[in-house]
């Protein structure tokens, strides 16, 4: 649409690995011959096979589903990777484009600051923002606990990181350009905060758990959108929000577990 021959484009950017904003990579960069493709050093071996990613997916998602979501996976050549180091910077039009390390929702997460407009491409680190719950020009912001790597002093540490730039914008990948930021921020930690104790109250294991986790989440969006004066009820907000409330309800109890093994580790 921008008359910009696909043997143009240089770099493609992925956030990180998960298949909602990885899973086209392969396809795409089939299409693009002259890009290189950038990506944290964790998620480096999935674009080269991406056989262990898609089973990661199908076990979230069930394989019939993940395949309905995403298709076949295709693998990138090895020559045309390049791994997104901590503070690594692409030219790119005239600007600068730096890479931060911003684990939390993954380990294999980066987010990338667009120096000249001062605004970051967080991918998840910064949330999901739905544009049906703005009140105006006022966006409001849910953080994703999605499994298998939540890290919840990571996240908080990787939003401060973000908002210690002062940006005058983040671009979500869930959904486009907001403004605010230290607001959402401040929203984003205490909601974080909000949902581990959600996790952390609940009792038993597996489905019965997972299901307590889950009805939590909901009761938290319920007050959220009371709190927020979000511009949908609150039955809008949780069939909005209910796909992420369920993978959020899954990260909480794989990150629940991870955090018992530890402390079941003798000192």
């Amino acid at each position: 649409a921008l008359g910009v021959a696909p043997d143009a484009i240089d770099w493609v950017i992925l956030t990180h690995i998960h298949l909602d904003h990885a899973g086209g990579a392969g396809s795409l960069m089939c299409a693009l011959p002259s890009a290189k493709l950038v990506v944290h050093p964790r998620g480096v071996r999935h674009m080269l096979d991406p056989t262990r990613l898609w089973e990661g997916t199908a076990a979230v998602y069930g394989a019939e589903r993940a395949f309905e979501l995403y298709g076949t996976l295709v693998p990138v050549d090895a020559d045309r990777v390049v791994p997104a180091t901590e503070g690594m910077e692409l030219a790119l039009g005239g600007r600068t484009l730096r890479i931060f390390d911003t684990p939390g929702h993954a380990l294999h997460h980066i987010a990338i600051w667009d120096e000249r407009a001062r605004a970051f491409f967080t991918g998840d680190t910064f949330g999901v923002s739905y544009r049906e719950f703005d009140v105006g020009d006022r966006a409001f912001g849910v953080p994703t606990t999605t499994p298998t790597q939540f890290d919840p002093d990571a996240m908080h540490a990787s939003i401060d990181r973000l908002l210690a730039m002062q940006p005058e914008a983040m671009y979500l990948t869930h959904y486009s350009r907001i403004t605010d930021v230290q607001r959402i921020g401040s929203d984003l930690h205490r909601l974080i905060d909000t949902m581990v104790a959600v996790a952390r109250a609940a009792r038993g294991d597996g489905v019965a758990r997972h299901g307590e986790i889950l009805a939590g989440l909901e009761q938290v969006i319920r007050e959220e959108a009371n709190r927020q004066n979000w511009a949908v009820d609150e039955e809008t907000s949780l069939e909005l929000l209910r796909t992420d409330l369920d993978l959020n309800a899954q990260g909480l109890g794989v990150w629940l577990d991870r955090e018992r093994a530890l402390e079941a580790v003798p000192a």
